[in-house]
């Protein structure tokens, strides 16, 4: 019935829809199973894409050739730059959705791409042979060959929903939960654990009262994602979101529920994500606050249904509809759906190759929830490297890896299979050390042309990129040419409370000043500049205007990954026997045993282990 793959991906969330459309794009033929086909690419939780550090995820998946991005500039009801008034490593697209439309797009999208087959069904088990996987074996009974297996289960596996004192099986409401999977992997020598996430009530917009509450409006400009030229609302069509607060009168309420909450009953097993708490967790925890912020977001254009942002909860539904008629423009609420609680098995992510190859197995690869992280952007960046890398596995090509000088998928990748996770894993930008290089702008500039040369980002792209750097070193040209006289420049210097100059000065000096932007130079009449801002697009002049004013502090950064690469070149033997080294100490022998790094830069990021451990190790390696 069914043809030999070269790879299968298991599932068609987030991740899996990334990993069908990296890998057929790269040309294998790829059968993406899952378990309804109406809910391909589903936005589970809250209908937004992007924000702080998860927005530059998205421009890399977008600047590599993945569809994330287009997606949502196709489906976006709002836009907004979230951390404008902060430096440009800082800087965070987000993009609010229609929840259908978003859906309705990613199926369009894969539909159309050549070497997608698609297939309903659940899969039970793996077909292993030697240490080998070589394709699955659905509930109906089918086995299915292909040359690799790519896992993206989200919250599936062994999946369980609490609500109050309600429990019942599921990978999503009015969804069944998969099973058959992690019994049979833990039967390999896996190991596997128990996370937890949580989704707030959905409720009827009809009735609210938006007039107790503040409105947040969408960005004027909209920038969007994808560095192709997709076709996008204007800023006049975008659609409003909304604040309001709890206050101690819904606390109050919500606490005569904690018996009967499943979290503090000791009903879920699972650890919830620490960035992203349920309100019950909020209140426990910040017992000193006297209201939380939630937003109040609209789930798509035609529709009514509200996502309640920061009222995530598994308390019995009947405190959750009297807690949230407490809260302000609420009085008079209906909720669609009650919020719940889901716990799932994931496999905790030191057990995977850069590539998200699995260790145990070979031509298996794990991305997404199953490995521990939490978010749509988490996933679909995952969800990217992994096809990639099983598409070059399936050709017996070199592994595609981003470092952590990069890309953020590069950082999150190493952070999960170095460190680890005991918790659902979030990426923000702190957690990146160089993020100066790692900005939103530039992903192109850092990943299209690495991309191209796998095959996987088009010529299209490349030329977009190679415009672009042409672009911004002939506006950066001009800047440095260019001169102004002090009669020119210093009425305008006075009007922002900057210096005057008594001399000529190059355009580009006068830049690095912190109020000023080549924009307001054109407002105050200088024609060179005028010039600039004709010719130019404004992405071009960003860019241009951001290597400017922060060249020392990219440079140094760049330093600083250099000097951290050459850790990265000195590879660890596979097979290398650590109890050789007697000096180690006992965490980091236990923890190399365990992760079996494979660079001393890798070696040096595992937690627990020393300086003086990975001085030990270089030392017996001849180093």
């Amino acid at each position: 019935m069914f043809p030999k793959y070269d790879i299968i991906v298991v599932g068609a969330g987030h991740a899996g829809c990334e990993a069908a459309a990296a890998a057929a794009n790269l040309g294998s033929k790829v059968l993406l199973i899952t378990m309804n086909m109406q809910t391909i690419a589903q936005m589970s939780c809250n209908p937004a894409m992007g924000g702080i550090a998860k927005g530059q995820i998205i421009r890399e998946i977008d600047a590599l050739g993945g569809y994330s991005g287009i997606v949502t500039d196709k489906s976006m009801i709002q836009f907004r730059m979230l951390n404008k008034s902060k430096g440009p490593a800082m800087w965070s697209p987000r993009a609010q959705n229609d929840r259908m439309l978003f859906s309705a797009t990613w199926r369009e999208m894969l539909e159309k791409t050549p070497n997608v087959d698609f297939y309903q069904d659940m899969v039970k088990e793996l077909l292993i042979e030697k240490y080998h996987v070589v394709g699955v074996k659905t509930a109906l009974g089918h086995e299915i060959k292909a040359t690799c297996v790519i896992i993206t289960s989200g919250t599936f596996l062994n999946g369980l929903i609490h609500i109050g004192e309600k429990k019942f099986g599921g990978g999503r409401v009015a969804e069944k939960a998969a099973t058959g999977i992690t019994e049979q992997l833990i039967s390999f020598g896996f190991e596997s654990d128990r996370l937890k996430t949580g989704t707030p009530p959905r409720v009827d917009g009809r009735s609210l009262d938006y007039s107790k509450m503040e409105e947040q409006k969408g960005d004027d400009e909209m920038v969007g994602f994808s560095f192709l030229d997709i076709p996008k609302i204007s800023a006049s069509q975008q659609k409003s979101c909304f604040i309001t607060y709890t206050n101690t009168t819904v606390h109050e309420i919500l606490k005569t529920g904690f018996d009967r909450s499943p979290m503090y009953s000791g009903r879920i097993e699972g650890v919830g994500p620490r960035y992203c708490p349920s309100i019950e967790d909020k209140i426990n925890r910040f017992a000193d606050k006297d209201r939380h912020q939630l937003f109040v977001e609209p789930e798509g254009w035609n529709t009514v249904e509200i996502y309640v942002n920061g009222f995530s909860t598994s308390l019995p539904e009947e405190v959750q509809i009297a807690a949230l008629r407490t809260v302000p423009g609420f009085e008079n609420c209906r909720i669609f759906r009650p919020g719940y609680a889901i716990e799932y098995d994931f496999f905790p992510p030191t057990q995977l190759l850069y590539s998200l190859e699995t260790k145990l197995l070979k031509n298996l690869f794990f991305a997404g929830q199953i490995n521990g992280t939490t978010g749509y952007e988490e996933a679909a960046c995952q969800g990217i490297i992994a096809g990639i890398n099983a598409h070059q596995k399936a050709n017996n090509k070199e592994a595609f890896v981003l470092k952590r000088d990069e890309a953020y998928i590069g950082v999150l990748i190493d952070d999960l299979i170095s460190k680890g996770t005991q918790e659902p894993y979030r990426m923000f930008t702190s957690r990146a050390e160089f993020r100066t290089l790692l900005r939103q702008d530039n992903a192109d500039l850092r990943l299209t042309e690495m991309s191209f040369n796998i095959g996987l980002a088009t010529k299209e792209r490349l030329e977009n990129v190679y415009h672009k750097k042409n672009s911004v070193e002939n506006i950066k040209k001009d800047l440095q040419s260019f001169s102004v006289d002090p009669e020119e420049i210093n009425p305008f210097l006075q009007t922002i409370n900057s210096s005057t100059i008594s001399e000529k000065q190059k355009l580009n000096k006068i830049l690095l000043r912190p109020s000023v932007s080549i924009k307001n130079l054109a407002t105050s009449g200088i024609s060179q500049v005028n010039n600039i801002i004709n010719n130019y697009t404004s992405y071009e002049i960003e860019q241009a205007e951001i290597q400017i004013k922060y060249e020392r502090y990219i440079e140094k950064e760049q330093e600083m990954a250099n000097k951290m690469k050459q850790m990265e070149e000195l590879i660890i033997p596979e097979l290398f026997d650590y109890d050789k080294i007697s000096a180690l100490s006992a965490e980091a022998l236990q923890k190399f045993k365990k992760i079996k790094p494979q660079t001393i830069g890798q070696a040096s990021r595992i937690s627990g282990v020393n300086p003086s451990d990975i001085q030990i190790l270089m030392v017996y390696m001849g180093r």
